[in-house]
Formats: structure tokens, sequence, C-alpha cells
């Protein structure tokens, strides 16, 4: 056992070995490495992670989108197929803290690297597996982000009102799923603290994303009525979308009364908030369309940046619809320090986006190159085995 007091980074002194590819797993196991873990990545020999080759864009170093989840981690490239390679795998697995992978459903088990076998031999290993629609009746279906959301329900309330249904503009699913499966392996870890018995996970990109409804699915099962898309507005608040200006987009979002009648006043337009149309939030949202007419002939009489700074200092939730760069710009002048570095020669990363007061997360290494550590995981298997 660590004490507290010698731990850099919460996760320091953990082991993961992660068989995961693609986008939900490598965030997953990306994320423990932030936190301290080290991170075996177990990868196929010649091309590795499918994503080693989903490009462009690409950097000097391979492509962007494996850039993105796989910092901090070591490389090793086994073919599962190859029985030595295989021991080798199973010793790893064997000797890690946690295990993930994202297989389809009893291909780990055909290989004797499944939770029963991997439980066997460590009590107290926790074992998280991802699949896109479960291991029961689902788990002969392929589970791509990009289906998810659209048999997830996610598409059918995204995307312009008389236009089709819209995925989100990236792998949204993914990423929560990825979390999902942190959040359980951290409950598993305390777990195994207190009592010293292992876990086995399950998390489905379909279930995340049914999570992640949150008050358009309760909505669901209340009403039994299925909501429908709205484009940027809010199917319960209003105002609550974007607007244009003289110059761009503006987003602004009054979540009660008060709030509205501070944007009348900074609009120049108190007698707004008296309309006994635009009263209360329920008014606002029944009379959306007269809203939305008396607003945005206001807005468009000045920038973007003008209404910004008049609503900001009114108190009233404002912003520019900014492009990513933007964004990125606009965390760091706000001292949220958005991106860390990995190695000179690398481009800057968006860094994890919890902060400690006691721990740090870690001062990380680049996203490895396939099999680059192939070396040193053999030594430590090694010590292991001494």
């Amino acid at each position: 056992m660590i004490a507290d007091d010698e731990l850099a980074c919460p996760l320091d002194g953990l082991t993961v070995a992660d068989f995961s590819r693609v986008l939900a797993g490598p965030l997953a196991t990306m994320t423990l490495a932030d936190l301290g873990a080290r991170v075996i990545k177990i990868e196929q020999p010649v091309r590795g992670d499918d994503t080693r080759a989903w490009g462009p864009p690409w950097s000097a170093h391979g492509s962007t989108y494996f850039e993105s989840v796989n910092r901090g981690k070591q490389s090793i490239a086994l073919d599962l197929k190859e029985p030595t390679d295989l021991e080798t795998a199973r010793r790893i697995a064997t000797r890690a803290d946690v295990v993930i992978e994202n297989f389809a459903p009893g291909t780990m088990d055909r290989l004797g690297l499944g939770h029963d076998a991997i439980a066997a031999a460590n009590p107290g290993s926790i074992y998280c597996s991802i699949s896109g629609f479960g291991s029961g009746d689902g788990r002969y279906l392929l589970g791509y982000d990009f289906i998810v959301q659209a048999v997830g329900g996610l598409m059918s309330i995204t995307g312009a009102t008389d236009g089709e249904p819209t995925k989100a503009g990236v792998a949204l699913v993914d990423v929560l799923t990825g979390k999902d499966a942190v959040i359980g392996i951290l409950a598993a870890v305390v777990a195994r603290a207190r009592t010293g018995r292992g876990e086995r996970i399950e998390v489905s990109l379909l279930t995340s994303l049914l999570g992640s409804l949150v008050n358009q699915g309760q909505a669901g099962l209340e009403t039994g009525h299925a909501a429908r898309r709205l484009g940027n507005q809010h199917p319960s608040i209003a105002p609550y979308e974007t607007f244009r200006c003289r110059d761009g987009l503006i987003a602004i979002a009054c979540g009660n009364d008060l709030q509205f009648e501070r944007l009348a006043k900074a609009l120049g337009d108190p007698p707004l908030a008296a309309d006994e149309r635009f009263g209360t939030n329920a008014d606002r949202v029944a009379h959306r369309p007269a809203l939305v007419q008396r607003l945005q002939a206001l807005l468009d009489q000045a920038d973007v940046e003008h209404w910004v700074m008049i609503l900001n200092e009114a108190k009233v939730p404002a912003g520019k619809v900014n492009s990513i760069p933007e964004a990125i710009a606009f965390a760091d002048a706000l001292g949220l320090d958005p991106t860390i570095r990995v190695g000179d020669g690398w481009a800057e990363q968006i860094r994890h986006p919890v902060r400690w007061s006691t721990y740090r997360t870690r001062e990380t290494t680049p996203p490895p190159a396939l099999d680059r550590d192939a070396a040193e995981v053999r030594r430590w298997l090694d010590g292991h085995d001494a």
C-alpha cells in the first residue's frame, strides 16, 4: 500500500491492461493514465489500433484521431492468434489491476482472456467490457457511435426543425461511454480497497446514450410522446437559443424570469418583460415565435461582441458561437489552462478537465508509436515472475 503523501497522482500504483481500440475504451484508459495509472496498450502487429489509420488530418507523427485519446500509454504489439503472444497478453492481463476491452462479446472468453479466466488468476482484478449493445441479445450488433446516435434517439432530437435528424459534431456517444467506464472502474477500485474483491463491469454505448438523455428521456417516459427537433431552441425554456447579430451568431440562455427581465432592459426594451405573452417562462415557450421575432429585431442592430459585453454585464448568460480554436483561446484567456504539452516536437493537447488541490495530473508522455514499449513491458513482466 502506498501512503497518500507519497502519491504524485491519484492513481499512482494502478496498472491497466488496455485491450480496447478506437475511441470509448482508449478515452477511458487515457483518462486513467492522466490520473496516474500505468496503461499498457495491447495492439495488433503492423496495423495497431484502427485509428492509427484514421485521417486526414495528420500530424507529423500520425493520425490526430489516434493522438487525441492515447497519450500517456505504453504500447506493445501482440498477435492474439499466436500462442506465444497470447501468453504474453495473459501475463499482462493477470498482473494488471484493471483490464478494459471492447472486442465483440465472447471474443476475450474464446481467447482465454475473459473475466472468469483473469479473475481466477487475480481475484482482485477489475474487468471492464465495453460493447455497442450489451452482451445479451444485442451482442451480434456492430456498435459504431453513428449507429447508436441513430437508434438511441439522439439524432431524432438533433437538427433543424424542418431538416433531417442529425448526428452530433463529435462521436459523443463514445465519449460518454468512455466516461461512464471510468466512473465504474473508479468505483470498483474504491470498493476493492474496502473488500479486497475485484469486479466485472459492463457498459454499452446504447445505455450510456440513454442515460445521457436526462430531461428528454424522462419526458418520453412520463408523456409517451417523442420529442421533436428544435434546432438550437430548448423544449422547456425560452429564450434559450442562438440569434443573429449584425456580424454573427450569439447564444442567449434565460433560465428564469429575472434573467429575462434583465435581458429586456439590456436590449433597451424594458416593456418586453411586461408583455403578458412573455411574463413567465411557460408563457415565453408558448409564444416563442413572437418572442424570437422581437428579440431578433433588437439583436440585429449591433455586433456580437457588443451584445456579449452588454448582456454579461447585465448578468444574462450569453456568448459568441465560437469555432474550436476560438473556444480553446477563450478558455485560455479565462485562465483555465485548457491544453498541456506532451513532449518536444508535439502539438499541445486538450488536458484532462479535473483539477486537484492535493494531487496533480501526470506530466504525460506522447501517444506511443506502435510497439514502442515492448521491451520495457517485458522487463516489467519478468520482474513480476522473478
